[in-house]
């Protein structure tokens, strides 16, 4: 490994200062001839150790005897020594003169060669060089083709800094992690030995920083004697100067103790905790800063652990709504996003807490979507899509429940996003049912499959039906449109075809399946107009139309809901004025009177029968009469007929 000076004494290994309980000692290491002498009797020590036991003791007390010459020496340094010696070595590094500015304080403690792995695949990054001074430690990478030159990498204060073992877990060894938020990084040194030298002198170095900080908390902390005032001789100001001191509390008593080790360590245990993603560990931390500083007056050191305190809160805060981005891994469902949303309730951002865990949700339930396969028949399709948004639906809800037990201010956000959620599912369920021109038999499966997942959402006491009716509205209302439309144009074709003839089936067979879907359609009577064999006294034009329109009205009606009466009664009295009309006008029209008594059968037919099954099924399926089906059927009865006439009353 290279040094930094390129003489004979180049360190070879970390170098280090003398002892670090000597305040403010520089490190001399290629500049001091005593130092230079210590690296140099080590280096010795170290060859020799193949050499036998005896030889290396005696390498072993010549090297401490010089350490001890060393620390002699160093101790003797003045101020301005340490200071030449610091820019000296620092002149080394491009680019760190502007982040290091002189100060009459900091030192040079302890440097060496180190290599840098990378912290997920323990691949080798880089080769670095490390310089720990009193306050912080510098991260300077080696320059190519020259010899003892650095270019800065990183700084690190030693405030924000925590230092982890890494154990060995051979070929990797010889390892230890530096922790600052919200970063961290692996190196290792040459041999174990050096490692040990690192992680102690680390943790040296950080506690004799926060030692001084903490002796230069207690010297602000200390009051200020006031100048002693003239003696006066007016007893009656005596007697104002007794009770100013009964009401105001003394200096002493608004003192807050934060020499307390615990307080001291917080910022850095809150580093570490942060660093190994022990939110827990950290809230706790500050609720037990918070429980202490509760009563306490806020004085300037106090406000000046605030100040870092707040920071690493900002930084602990920020870790927390990272976990509960969108961008981390949507598995495992709500219950994942439980340990992010109780930390950040502990730390009084509940509303922040509530919209990073609806947002979550929002992107687990559209990124589930998504993933759904579209193959097969539509009904199936439906069917899987109901599963995962509602289940995924119901357990948000459940664990929103869980979170936010105690924040009855959250639930309006937890309907505004179930209704966003739902226009979501109603997007994918309407461009799949809709969209795509299915049969009304097929929307209205699908639409009964979306109606009882959502009643599931009842056990919680959520009631969403009317979001599913609001948002579905527009399209079913269009689909009973277009569908009413297909029935009319359908009647319209029959009727330019029609012949007013009876219906032979051919075979007993097909006229009881006949028979069977009439009384399917609550047709009861179907049989007193069937005749011998296989015939029936009726026009295939009617029959056609009576099973069209009670399929249409058992479609719509389970489809229906309030907003859609006014839609479904319309279509159906357009429906039933097209077949009326037509019978109408073949009984002006036909001159046979054979034909005109046939049609009058089935205009019977339609009138008696056909229009109170509609007017009936209709009731029970709305809950209540139609009005206008009443005065669609008295007004269209047949109430007279002449045979001799060409005309019809109606």
């Amino acid at each position: 490994m290279r040094g930094l000076h390129d003489t004979s004494t180049a360190a070879s290994r970390p170098q280090k200062s003398v002892s670090l309980n000597c305040t403010k000692r520089p490190c001399t290491s290629g500049l001091g001839s005593s130092s230079s002498q210590a690296s140099s009797t080590t280096d010795s020590g170290r060859r020799g150790e193949g050499s036998g036991e005896a030889s290396g003791h005696a390498a072993a007390a010549a090297a401490a005897a010089a350490a001890a010459a060393a620390e002699a020496a160093s101790c003797s340094i003045p101020e301005e020594g340490r200071q030449r010696t610091l820019t000296t070595l620092l002149e080394k590094v491009e680019g760190c003169r502007d982040l290091l500015p002189e100060s009459p304080g900091k030192y040079l403690v302890y440097n060496g060669d180190l290599v840098e792995y990378d912290a997920d695949h323990m691949a080798q990054i880089q080769r670095v060089h490390a310089f720990l001074m009193n306050d912080c430690l510098l991260v300077a990478t080696a320059l190519p083709n020259r010899r003892g030159a650095y270019r800065y990498d990183a700084l690190y204060p030693l405030d924000g800094l925590a230092v982890v073992n890494v154990k060995d877990n051979p070929p990797m060894k010889d390892m230890f992690k530096l922790l600052m938020f919200p970063e961290s990084r692996i190196f290792q040194a040459e041999n174990a030995k050096i490692k040990k030298e690192w992680l102690e002198v680390l943790e040296e170095t950080k506690r004799n920083r926060a030692l001084s900080e903490k002796r230069r908390l207690e010297q602000e902390a200390l009051p200020r004697s006031a100048p002693t005032p003239p003696e006066s001789t007016n007893p009656f100001e005596e007697d104002e100067e007794e009770e100013e001191e009964e009401e105001e509390p003394s200096a002493e008593e608004e003192v807050v103790d934060l020499s307390l080790e615990w307080i001291q360590e917080l910022p850095e245990d809150l580093d570490v905790c942060i660093a190994q993603r022990d939110f827990e560990g950290a809230v706790d931390l500050l609720d037990k800063l918070n429980e202490y500083l509760g009563d306490k007056p806020v004085s300037e050191p106090v406000k000046e652990l605030r100040a870092k305190v707040d920071e690493r809160v900002r930084q602990l805060t920020d870790v927390l709504v990272f976990e509960l981005s969108p961008d981390r891994s949507l598995r495992g469902g709500p219950r994942a996003t439980r340990r992010a949303v109780s930390q950040l309730i502990r730390l009084g951002q509940s509303t922040k807490a509530c919209e990073l865990f609806l947002k979550n949700r929002a992107a687990a339930v559209q990124t589930a979507i998504r993933q759904l396969r579209i193959e097969g028949a539509t009904l199936l399709y439906i069917h899987k899509l109901c599963h995962v948004f509602f289940t995924s639906l119901l357990e948000t809800a459940r664990e929103f429940e869980t979170d936010f037990a105690g924040n009855n201010g959250c639930y309006s956000a937890f309907v505004v996003w179930a209704r966003s959620s739902m226009r979501m599912f109603v997007d994918a369920f309407s461009k799949q049912v809709f969209d795509s021109k299915e049969s009304l038999s097929t929307a209205a499966e699908c639409v009964k499959v979306a109606k009882e997942h959502c009643k599931q959402l009842s056990e919680i006491g959520l009631d969403l039906t009317f979001i599913i009716h609001a948002l579905l509205v527009k399209d079913i209302k269009g689909a009973l449109q277009s569908y009413k439309d297909i029935i009319i144009e359908a009647t319209k074709h029959r009727n330019s075809e029609e012949m007013w003839r009876r219906m032979n089936l051919m075979t007993p067979e097909a006229l009881g399946k006949l028979r069977e879907e009439m009384r399917s359609c609550g047709v009861g009577n179907f049989d007193q107009y069937t005749g011998d064999d296989c015939w029936v006294n009726l026009s295939y034009t009617v029959v056609a139309f009576t099973k069209q329109t009670m399929a249409f009205l058992e479609e719509a009606l389970k489809l229906y809901f309030p907003e859609l009466h006014m839609v479904l009664l319309e279509s159906l009295v357009e429906i039933i004025q097209h077949a009326v009309q037509h019978v109408d006008y073949s009984l002006r029209c036909e001159q046979d009177p054979e034909k005109k008594a046939f049609i009058r059968q089935n205009a019977s037919f339609l009138y008696e029968t056909v229009l109170p099954v509609v007017e009936k099924r209709f009731e029970e399926g709305v809950g209540k009469p139609a009005k206008q089906l009443q005065d669609l059927r008295n007004a269209s009865r047949l109430m007279r007929v002449n045979p001799e006439s060409t005309t019809s009353v109606v």
